[in-house]
């Protein structure tokens, strides 16, 4: 069984940046791939972006530019920096990790989630 920890969530104001976290335990960190995912209540849950197993990374276009994933095996930990951040991106945020895929922006596709941490930015 795969945990996930996420942390790095906070108030900032449009324009800033947050670097979120997510640290892995109960399997081999280079078995997983991550993925970011972010929800608004009442909304459904929403693909951002994700690192493969060999560090490939991908996004979704609306923070082509603006976010960047990057993964560090000896930390067990994955990475979301957030930058240009705007109003639109309020959100939860929520990591995921699986072994066998890397860019599915299913969320059901991933196995192993994270509790999610709370990103607010205010205009």
């Amino acid at each position: 069984q795969v945990q996930l920890i996420e942390s790095g969530g906070g108030l900032v104001q449009a324009g800033g940046s947050l670097r979120l976290a997510c640290t892995a335990s109960g399997r081999p960190f280079s078995e997983l791939a991550i993925a970011w995912f972010r929800q608004v209540r009442g909304k459904e849950r929403e693909y951002v972006a994700s690192i493969s197993r060999d560090s490939t990374p991908y996004y979704e276009d609306f923070v082509k530019g603006r976010f960047t994933v990057a993964r560090d095996t000896a930390k067990n930990t994955g990475y979301l920096q957030m930058n240009s951040l705007n109003p639109e991106d309020t959100a939860v945020y929520y990591c995921a990790a699986d072994q066998l895929i890397a860019a599915n922006a299913n969320p059901r596709a991933w196995d192993y989630w994270g509790q999610g941490t709370q990103v607010t930015v205010s205009s």
